[in-house]
C-alpha cells in the first residue's frame, strides 16, 4: 500500500516566511499556504531572532513539508536570504508572517511564470485588511500599469506588491536581497532582477490579504523614502548608459523632493510653521494634492489653523 507522502509530488515552490514580531498571526499565514489549492509546496520559516516563534510554529511541524530555522537577528533581507539558502525549489514564494494567501496564489503565481522561461518573477494585486483601508486594494494607492517594465517600475507607474514568486535561479543570480538596505530592500531586488534582463509577471487580481497594522516598518514614510532613494541613486549609477537611466534620474529628484515634503510636515506638526513653509517651498506644489496646496495658502496668512488643519489630514 502507497502512503501519502510516497503519493505527494515533489515540492515546486518553498515559501519563505520570516516571522519577526508576529506573534498568534503567524498562524493565520501558515493556514493561508496549507489551504492552497495545489500541494507540491514546502514553507521554510525562519525567526529572525524572535524566539517566541518556535511555539508558534511547533504545533505544524509534524507536517514534513513544513520546516523552521532558528537564527539571529539581521533584518528581513537577511533572514530571506538565509531561508533561501536551503531551497532546491525551481520557485520562491515570499510570505510575510502577519500577511495570508488567497487559495489560488500559488496556482496563479506559478501559472503566470510559466508561460515564459523568460519570467524571473511575478506579483500581483493585493487587499488591505487590519488596522484600516479594510477590503481596498493595494493597486488602488499603488498603481499597476502595464506594461511591467524597468523603466515603468523605477517610476512608480507599475508599483510590485512586495510577495512575490520567483524563480530560485533568478534571485539567487542577483546575489539574492541586498542586506546593507533596512528597508525597500524589496524595491532594491526588483528593480536588479529586471536590470538583469528577468521579465516581471502580474496577475491582476487580489490574491494576497496584506494586514496593516499600527506602527508597522512599512508606514514609515521618511525612514522609506530615505531607503528609496538610496535604492534609486544606486540604480541610476547602475543604468548610466541604458535608457531607463533618465527614469532613475528623474525618480531620485522626485524622491529628494518627497523627503522635504515630509520634513516639511514634521515641522509643521513640531510648530516650526516658518521652517515648514521654506520646506514646502522648496519641495515645489506639483506632488501635493490640491487640498493641501488650498490649506498651505491659509496656515501663510492664519498659522495658528496649522494644528487643525493637520489633524483634519490625518482622517483623511
Amino acid at each position: 500500500m502507497t502512503t501519502q507522502s510516497s503519493e505527494r509530488r515533489p515540492a515546486a515552490v518553498t515559501v519563505v516566511i520570516p516571522a519577526y514580531r508576529v506573534g498568534v498571526m503567524l498562524h493565520d499565514a501558515i493556514d493561508s499556504v496549507l489551504a492552497q489549492d495545489r500541494t507540491d509546496w514546502e514553507i521554510v520559516v525562519i525567526d529572525d531572532g524572535d524566539r517566541d516563534a518556535a511555539a508558534h510554529v511547533a504545533p505544524y511541524l509534524a507536517d514534513p513539508r513544513i520546516r523552521f530555522l532558528e537564527t539571529d537577528n539581521g533584518g528581513p533581507s537577511t533572514a530571506r536570504n538565509r531561508a533561501m539558502a536551503t531551497v532546491t525549489t525551481p520557485y520562491v514564494a515570499l510570505l510575510d508572517g502577519d500577511d495570508v494567501y488567497e487559495p489560488d496564489f500559488l496556482s496563479s503565481m506559478i501559472a503566470a511564470l510559466e508561460a515564459s522561461p523568460r519570467i524571473g518573477f511575478v506579483t500581483s494585486d493585493a487587499t488591505f485588511f487590519g488596522a484600516d483601508r479594510e477590503g481596498e486594494l493595494f493597486s488602488t494607492y499603488c498603481p499597476q500599469q502595464l506594461p511591467a517594465t524597468l523603466d515603468r517600475v523605477l517610476r512608480r507607474e507599475f508599483n510590485i506588491f512586495g510577495l512575490t514568486v520567483m524563480r530560485r535561479e533568478a534571485i539567487m543570480g542577483i546575489g539574492g536581497f541586498d542586506t546593507s538596505i533596512i528597508s525597500s530592500e524589496d524595491f532594491d531586488g526588483w528593480i536588479r532582477l529586471l536590470e538583469a534582463g528577468w521579465e516581471l509577471a502580474y496577475v491582476p487580481r487580489p490574491i494576497v490579504r496584506y494586514r496593516r497594522r499600527a506602527n508597522q516598518a512599512s508606514r514609515n514614510s521618511g525612514g522609506m523614502l530615505r531607503t528609496a532613494l538610496t535604492v534609486t541613486q544606486r540604480a541610476r549609477e547602475r543604468l548610466a548608459g541604458r535608457p531607463e537611466a533618465k527614469a532613475a534620474e528623474e525618480m531620485c529628484d522626485r524622491i529628494a523632493r518627497q523627503i522635504m515634503i515630509d520634513d516639511a510636515f514634521t515641522d509643521l506638526e513640531q510648530g516650526r510653521v516658518k521652517a515648514a513653509l521654506a520646506g514646502f517651498d522648496r519641495a515645489g506644489p506639483d506632488l501635493l494634492g490640491p487640498r493641501w496646496r488650498r490649506a498651505l495658502r491659509v496656515i501663510r496668512v492664519a498659522p495658528f489653523l496649522a494644528p487643525l488643519l493637520l489633524r483634519l489630514r490625518k482622517h483623511v
